[in-house]
């Protein structure tokens, strides 16, 4: 048996991964134990949760793989100072205390931290974007294909084109810092008021109010984009060299005017202008992809990275037939670089096990992928659930499966919100169903008032569709399925109703009933899938079946379990307090239901509302 540990940290969003014998055993992001959004710390607890699941100590080890090289990382951020120095100074002088006390030996810190593990154990490191390529190639379901990764920036590369086959990844061609599509994109972010790192979906979010007209001024004056998908930035807008911030004073004259301030209203520039850069990143995606088919001759494209994140994009990658079949690993941020790593060192030791380092061990084509529904982290029994309902004084009742989902669907069927905690956490930034808050997709007035009630967010924040697999072409125009939510299609002409809403501007476009799914059709029509299959994760099924026997409708209204600046819920601790400290109505966790109402802590309902809209 071999057991190897991956980790990611440091930079943005740590997590740890266990492999035994090269199955993904279990993974998860330190900040849902930590309680801190994007904990880049490192990943003690995550490592803690991975190997008590495995069953594994760190004696057990075999190999610690980090999922970048922090060396080749320094000498680029010291050569990018030194470029432009004195420029930088005050940045530098921010971060170099971090690089010189644990960043530097890594090796040793990540000894320390891991305090026990044997001398023996090697530690490892692999290039931040063979990571991303590892995690999104070796979990698909194929044994050859191409690969895209794409982010804001690792030790030097920031877009990489390579090929997967058997055992063995090969790097074709990259783009290297400071030519970044991730930092254009967190650029424009920041410049409409969200946090860099955490707001690109709201960004993402925001781009359907608006039209692209600053598209063509963002490639003539800021991105040199080739037909090959090659791109060249121009770094006379941007700032994030310095560190000091994302863009300048040019960057604000070329846009009509200063930065959005967070929590102050939206115009229709920041629309357009969230409009334009996806319109950009969409036009950039898709060129990457037809190079990547052309010097690979692949018919198959696995994608990770930030930017794969980025699920209109996906959706219109999908729908131009530039490749046959898309798979995106589910955790395709830094955390996936953990599970990437691990899996490139499991992926190397076979090829290199006869001593033919050109050698590649064979791999089975599936017609499903390796990373288990990303139901990868931590899951509670009944009784402790029940000790946390005891200790909080909760007011429940308990039922069988069968029962419970009958109920929970009816209460979904009359209009309440319902927290549903079950079975193991996902890995990555989606909630599939097991972390969720759940809703009736067919009720217009539901998207505004989880938003301001429940997630206290941005009330244009749209809600995903979670659909039974085998109706997903009812609904949706979808080329196959969408288990992780990665992916946006056009609601199915059928569904859709018919809007005059053309004097409208903004956010009064939210309260049209577009489809017969309205919480969940987003003011273009469009909708972030995720399909639901008996296979990955039956009980969600189950309840959406129920659902569908009361209303014909087979779609629920999924979005994660937590509130603004918070993680998603991990322990039924967290769920708890989530549940009586917002407008959460029932909270279905493990076979127990409440009611809020009835809950001794429960406060009074609040809304949020930090805009007018």
């Amino acid at each position: 048996m071999r057991v190897i540990l991956g980790l990611s940290a440091y930079y943005h969003d740590s997590a740890a991964t266990l492999l035994v014998d090269g199955v993904v055993v279990a993974a998860a992001q330190e900040e849902r134990f930590s309680r801190r959004k994007n904990d880049e710390r490192f990943p003690i607890n995550a490592v803690k949760f991975c190997l008590s699941h495995g069953g594994q100590s760190l004696s057990d080890l075999d190999a610690v793989v980090f999922y970048d090289k922090p060396i080749v990382k320094f000498s680029r951020m010291l050569e990018g100072f030194l470029a432009i120095a004195p420029a930088g100074l005050l940045a530098w002088l921010r971060v170099i205390p971090g690089w010189l006390s644990e960043k530097l030996n890594l090796r040793q810190a990540i000894r320390d931290e891991l305090d026990g593990l044997p001398k023996s154990c090697p530690i490892l490191f692999t290039e931040h974007h063979v990571s991303h390529a590892a995690s999104a190639f070796y979990p698909s379901p194929y044994d050859h294909a191409a690969i895209l990764t794409v982010d804001g920036v690792g030790e030097w590369a920031t877009t990489t084109i390579s090929r997967g086959s058997g055992s063995r990844i090969e790097m074709l061609s990259e783009v290297r810092f400071p030519h970044s599509l991730g930092l254009l994109y967190s650029a424009f972010t920041s410049y409409c008021g969200f946090r860099v790192n955490s707001g690109e979906y709201k960004l993402m979010g925001l781009a359907p109010y608006g039209k692209p007209v600053y598209a063509d001024l963002i490639l003539k004056n800021l991105i040199d984009l080739k037909h090959d998908g090659s791109f060249a930035l121009n770094m006379d807008y941007f700032s994030f060299l310095t560190g000091s911030r994302m863009t300048n004073d040019r960057f604000n004259n070329l846009f009509g005017g200063l930065p959005r301030l967070p929590e102050t209203p939206f115009d229709k520039r920041h629309m357009d202008i969230a409009a334009s850069i996806q319109f950009v990143i969409n036009e950039a995606v898709i060129r990457l992809a037809k190079r990547a088919k052309e010097i690979t001759g692949e018919t198959r494209l696995c994608l990770a990275g930030g930017v794969a994140l980025n699920c209109v994009a996906n959706g219109l990658l999908l729908r131009s037939g530039v490749f046959e079949e898309i798979w995106i690993q589910p955790a395709a941020g830094d955390a996936g670089g953990a599970l990437g790593a691990a899996l490139e060192a499991w992926n190397q030791s076979q090829s290199y096990k006869e001593g033919n380092q050109s050698a590649s061990a064979p791999r089975s084509e599936s017609t499903d992928d390796d990373m288990n529904g990303s139901l990868l982290g931590p899951e509670y029994n009944e009784e402790e659930i029940f000790k946390t309902l005891q200790n909080f004084n909760a007011v429940y009742l308990r039922f069988d499966e069968e029962e419970l989902l009958d109920r929970v669907s009816a209460l979904l069927e009359n209009g309440e919100i319902v927290g549903w905690f079950q079975g193991r956490m996902e890995f990555g930034p989606r909630s599939l169903g097991n972390r969720s808050i759940l809703g009736d997709p067919r009720l217009v007035s539901l998207q505004s008032s989880i938003n301001r009630k429940v997630k206290f967010r941005e009330s244009f924040r749209p809600f995903a569709p979670a659909v039974l697999e085998e109706r997903s072409s009812e609904y949706f125009d979808l080329q196959g399925g969408s288990p992780y939510m990665l992916k946006v299609a056009n609601v199915a002409e059928s569904q859709l109703k018919k809007v005059l809403d053309k004097e409208d501007e903004g956010f009064d476009r939210i309260k049209y009933e577009r489809s017969t799914i309205p919480a969940v059709t987003h003011v273009d029509g469009s909708a972030r899938i995720q399909t639901v299959s008996k296979e990955r994760n039956p009980l969600f099924w189950n309840l959406i079946k129920c659902f569908e026997s009361k209303t014909n409708c087979g779609v629920l209204l999924n979005t994660s379990f937590n509130v603004r600046g918070e993680p998603v819920v991990c322990t039924p601790e967290d769920a708890y307090r989530c549940f009586v400290n917002t407008a959460i109505d029932w909270l279905a966790i493990g076979p127990f239901l409440l009611k809020r109402d009835d809950q001794p802590k429960a406060k009074p309902q609040q809304e949020f509302d930090p805009v007018p809209d």
